[in-house]
């Protein structure tokens, strides 16, 4: 039976705690997942959705982006998936009569539990000047509220046109030649918050910014690092491939500040010997400090180095460029600092050695864990710089898996999401479309907030997502958005962002991945692009949330044809009626898509783009080689009486959509704001465990930043570190607390101190 909406917010004031857990999925995973399902979509509904998640003639997963085999399992998600599908399949729906009996100041209250709660958006809304709630409106009367905002601006670029990660390829393609025809490169993205420091460091150093390898690479591989990343919660379905990887003999070293469930034991709900037993996963676990990473790699570098044989001499001359002065900087590569950077013992730094050494194939795969600091570039460089010592770039079973968690952050960017795009890329799409794009770089995320805070951006248009949600600085950014004209958000469901919002507001509620999408030209699909660059379609089988819906690539359409009108030499109304058309021009524009619409028909699995370092050994960087790096060693230096906090997901949580209050795995239930401390250093500061504290976050100008009352949880993390959920604590990162280079916000390395909190 389906269940209700939840009427008032849940209290959160007393969360329980208990031990952590050292498994992951297992029994309590279906049945949390069963649960989950039934509340909001019924029996048979579940039924009927779940055994179409990911497969070929099915819809692909919203809830992460990781590939499957060729052959499918009959119930190919995981748990945190089911939740994904089953918060888009709801039943429940968000009317005109909602948003009549919630005033705006009322939706600002809710915390995004209660509102993602609620249901499907089943009517585009506006919110008028003066306004105090949203009201309905027709399709035609918001595009032209768009167009008249967009035709208002001085420049093209003061607006922003933001692009999450679930955006399909033809979505993102027609959205960037929208803006590029309007004048703009104002594209940021939800990758500019999460992999962007990936593609940094790897566009530098291998030529291109996407992962190395497949998965029958990982099945393969002789040795899989897992850095920063806790695949139990944010990608379940790794766990099958390291499991599959450990009985081919794999080893597995992770390396994370906190112990997490999933890398300890995996117990496989797909197998009776996995329900039973399950498999343990790690063979060596790294605690290192929050930021110690990059002087882990370099040591190990520098070991390598010292070892005779172990570089594979060969592949360093013909295919890498700056070897020298990179194995200088290595060789100064000192223990003692490297102990005090990562809190690691010598004895745990040798074994790794010892791995690594004993490994022909070595996988390293990573996430936020390592993007989200000052330092993150360098970091990356130097687990590059380690691969290249091996001869594992380009080599079956062995490369570079950044992991990514949006369904399709890494197609975005393919078709053209970027604010800095490639000149190449410019020049296909202009001669392609018969326009000129501009040439000056646009803003990120972090540059976009700035704009609009500084009055030089005015319409901020979102294509899905929970911007205010996601971003630094949360009173910065609510402030700044607050000083907008016109805000837009294509959403399927209600988030914090439409909450605080410019002097007008629209909600354009659009199809979802789960939803049938039919057009003019007959039933339609859409593509997306995993972690390991494998596109594929997806096609949705439920009748739609409402008959007002429209699909993404609709909107951007209906959008341009309002804003440009008969300018524009685009055929836009042919993209909607048949999204074959975008991908005939996608085809002719971007490169690895050639033949597109034939390559799928004849391919019910999708296709693999090429990728030069995999394929052929061939590096697409400015020196035709593979790049090492020599850039000194960073870490963070914490103040005395100060903690290093990185901010985290709970296992009831995909990104900032809060799908329960629970974090099974590390023990807390029925609350989020806590904050998990090691225990020596909760009580040298005062603080027992289920004591309450604010956090309070200290930045280089003297500024401090404020979250209050936060459960204490003794907790088995690195000395000197803590944790916490976001968004919750996304209000302690200054927007200016960014990675070098890549820009990304440095939520994984915020300097707090904990002071007692007034409610406790």
């Amino acid at each position: 039976m389906v269940s209700k909406p939840p009427v008032g917010d849940p209290v959160q004031d007393a969360p329980q705690v208990t031990p952590p857990q050292h498994a992951a999925a297992g029994l309590p995973a279906i049945g949390h997942t069963l649960r989950i399902a039934q509340e909001q979509m019924g029996l048979r509904r579940t039924a009927r959705t779940l055994l179409k998640v990911n497969q070929k003639d099915g819809f692909d997963c919203p809830g992460c982006a990781w590939p499957e085999e060729d052959k499918r399992h009959v119930a190919e998600f995981c748990e945190n998936g089911a939740k994904a599908v089953a918060e888009e399949a709801t039943l429940r729906r968000v009317t005109p009569e909602f948003f009549a009996a919630h005033p705006l100041a009322d939706l600002a209250t809710r915390s995004g539990y209660w509102l993602g709660q609620q249901g499907r958006i089943t009517e585009p809304m506006l919110l008028p000047e003066g306004g105090d709630r949203y009201e309905p409106v027709s399709w035609e009367r918001a595009f032209a509220i768009l167009a008249e905002e967009l035709r208002a601006l001085a420049s093209p670029d003061e607006a922003l046109f933001y692009t999450s990660g679930r955006t399909s390829n033809e979505a993102a393609f027609l959205l960037q030649l929208f803006a590029r025809e309007f004048g703009t490169n104002n594209l940021p993205d939800c990758s500019n918050m999460c992999h962007e420091s990936s593609g940094s460091a790897l566009t530098e150093t291998i030529g291109i910014g996407k992962g190395s390898v497949s998965l029958e690479d990982l099945h393969r591989a002789d040795l899989i690092i897992v850095a920063g990343q806790n695949p139990g919660t944010n990608h379940p379905r790794m766990l099958s491939a390291l499991e599959k990887a450990k009985a081919g003999g794999a080893r597995i070293i992770s390396v994370n500040p906190l112990p997490e469930a999933g890398l300890e034991r995996f117990k496989n709900p797909q197998t009776p010997q996995g329900m039973l037993r399950g498999a343990a996963l790690n063979d060596l676990f790294l605690q290192i400090r929050i930021g110690g990473d990059q002087a882990l790699f370099r040591l190990l570098n520098r070991l390598v180095l010292e070892t005779a044989g172990a570089v594979d001499e060969e592949f360093v001359r013909e295919h890498t460029h700056g070897y020298e002065e990179f194995a200088a900087a290595a060789k100064e590569a000192d223990w003692d600092e490297t102990l005090a950077a990562t809190g690691l013992d010598r004895a745990e730094i040798e074994r790794a050695l010892e791995m690594v050494l004993a490994s022909e194939r070595t996988v390293v795969c990573w996430a936020m864990g390592l993007t989200q600091h000052k330092h993150s570039v360098p970091t990356i460089r130097e687990v590059v710089n380690l691969l290249l010592l091996r001869g594992a770039i380009g080599r079956p079973g062995a490369g570079v898996c950044p992991v990514r968690g949006h369904s399709n952050v890494q197609g975005d960017r393919t078709m053209g999401i970027f604010e800095r795009p490639a000149p190449a890329f410019l020049d296909a799409l202009d001669k392609e479309f018969g326009i000129v794009s501009p040439r000056h770089h646009g803003f990120d995320v972090v540059r976009s907030i700035q704009a609009l805070r500084d009055g030089e951006a005015k319409v901020f248009f979102a294509m899905g997502g929970n911007f205010v949600g996601a971003t630094p600085d949360t009173e910065v950014t609510e402030a700044a958005m607050r000083r907008a004209r016109l805000t837009v958000h294509v959403s399927t469901k209600l988030n914090r962002s439409h909450a605080v919002t410019g002097t007008r507001a629209l909600i354009l509620p659009t199809l979802g991945r789960t939803d049938k999408d039919v057009q003019a030209g007959g039933k339609q699909f859409v593509t997306v692009e995993d972690s390991m660059s494998q596109v594929h379609a997806s096609r949705g089988n439920l009748p739609p949330a409402s008959p007002h819906l429209l699909s993404e690539p609709a909107i951007v359409a209906r959008m341009a044809r309002a804003v440009l009108g008969d300018g524009s030499a685009t055929p836009w109304e042919e993209f909607e009626a048949d999204y074959a058309t975008i991908r005939d021009r996608i085809a002719r524009v971007v490169p690895g898509f050639e033949d597109f619409n034939a390559r799928l028909a004849a391919n019910p699995g999708g296709f693999r783009l090429p990728h030069g370092p995999r394929d052929e050994r061939r590096f697409p960087t400015k020196t035709g080689k593979a790049n090492f790096t020599a850039a000194p060693v960073e870490y963070p230096r914490v103040p005395e009486g100060r903690l290093l906090l990185q901010t985290l997901r709970s296992h009831d949580q995909y990104n900032t959509t809060i799908y329960g209050l629970d974090d099974r795995y590390r023990g807390i239930k029925g609350g989020r704001r806590v904050v998990l401390v090691h225990p020596e250093d909760a009580v040298a500061l005062g603080f027992a465990d289920g004591s309450y504290a604010d956090l309070v976050s200290e930045w280089t100008d003297g500024s401090e930043r404020r979250a209050p009352g936060f459960r204490v949880v003794h907790y088995p993390t690195s000395r000197g570190c803590a944790a916490a959920y976001y968004p919750e604590t996304n209000v302690l990162v200054p927007l200016e607390s960014t990675a070098d280079v890549s820009n990304t916000p440095a939520s994984k390395s915020v300097i707090v101190r904990l002071e007692e909190s007034a409610s406790a």
